[in-house]
């Protein structure tokens, strides 16, 4: 009799646990892991992990595959990685809620951001939605090779409430911060895991011009994150150019203190600043000893940007006598 559905033989087992790795085998059973050891005994399928990791699957905590969540099966490339569950939604942009007349805004919004094709998402977008619990049953009704979860992004939040005042980056008012609270519960309560915002000059919308949160006053930020209350599980999410370490920091802590919740941040070393990571660190290392839960989130390797005359930058792009030839063919 077959032991084990599944057996990998021969792999190095990296249980998550901190753990040093080790040589062994693993067998599973009715989808769980049932042993680990040697010699295990016989399974219906086996795979040869000789030379290769056994590892958990990873959680990528910051993805943007809001509009290819929305037509591709696959995710990749993180599905390739040993991801298992990608966190959509970050830096506050996304494509819900979002009404008819405010996609193209959307579209723009992550393209500049995220420098993804506004041909792909012109074309690949169903737009089977408008409120956030309508775009989170949209992604239910389909099939990934990985889990999901979603952030309920600021930006399209912001455009919803506030329309073209929130294109203006005007101050919201009572009304909008009431208004955007409401919504804010709405999609927690369809199984949204938090709230993302983004407040550094470096994201912006396809014609350049800043995001409709860039800048949004703290008070609005610290409005919303209440909304979280409720849901002491989910978390905030925020990145900044952090100008006034202080004060933006803040807005991070009187959210997780308030709350309950996590808060997340990407921290970020500028050749201007080449401290300000450390600085973050202290902050975050300051905040958790004193019982709060805030994860900085550190790239393991330098951003590529693709540059060109067909390519959202180029390296004239910031110079004034290249605007006027910017909208010539090339």
């Amino acid at each position: 009799m077959q032991q084990f559905d599944l057996l990998i033989r021969s792999g190095r087992i990296v249980d998550g646990t901190g753990a040093p790795a080790y040589r062994a085998d693993l067998g599973v059973r009715n989808g769980r892991i049932a042993a680990i050891g040697q010699d295990l005994g016989a399974a219906a399928q086996q795979i040869d992990a000789d030379g290769l990791l056994v590892t958990p699957g990873f959680v990528d905590v910051h993805t943007h595959f809001d509009g290819q969540a929305t037509w591709d099966e696959r995710l990749w490339p993180s599905s390739q990685q040993g991801v298992t569950t990608a966190v959509i939604g970050n830096c506050g942009v996304g494509f819900a809620p979002c009404r008819p007349e405010d996609r193209d805004t959307l579209i723009a919004l992550m393209e500049g951001v995220e420098d993804i094709p506004d041909t792909a998402l012109h074309e690949g977008l169903p737009w089977n939605w408008e409120s956030f619990p309508e775009y989170l049953q949209a992604l239910a009704g389909r099939r990934y090779d990985i889990d999901i979860a979603a952030l309920l992004p600021h930006g399209p939040l912001r455009v919803y409430a506030m329309g073209e005042r929130a294109i203006r980056r005007e101050q919201a008012s009572a009304e909008d911060i009431e208004t955007m609270q409401e919504l804010i519960k709405q999609g927690l309560a369809a199984g949204a895991v938090g709230l993302s915002t983004s407040r550094t000059m470096a994201h912006r919308s396809k014609s350049g011009d800043f995001t409709p949160m860039y800048q949004a006053v703290s008070e609005e930020l610290l409005e919303l994150g209440l909304s979280l209350k409720s849901y002491p599980n989910s978390v905030f999410q925020m990145i900044s150019d952090f100008e006034q370490v202080e004060d933006e920091f803040s807005i991070l802590t009187r959210v997780s203190q308030d709350t309950g919740c996590a808060s997340t941040l990407t921290v970020l070393q500028y050749p201007h600043r080449p401290q300000l990571h450390r600085e973050l660190l202290r902050h975050i290392d300051a905040a958790n000893a004193g019982g709060l839960r805030i994860m900085g989130q550190v790239l393991n390797r330098p951003v590529g940007v693709l540059m060109g005359f067909e390519c959202s930058l180029n390296p004239f792009s910031s110079k004034p006598s290249y605007e006027a030839l910017a909208q010539l063919s090339p």
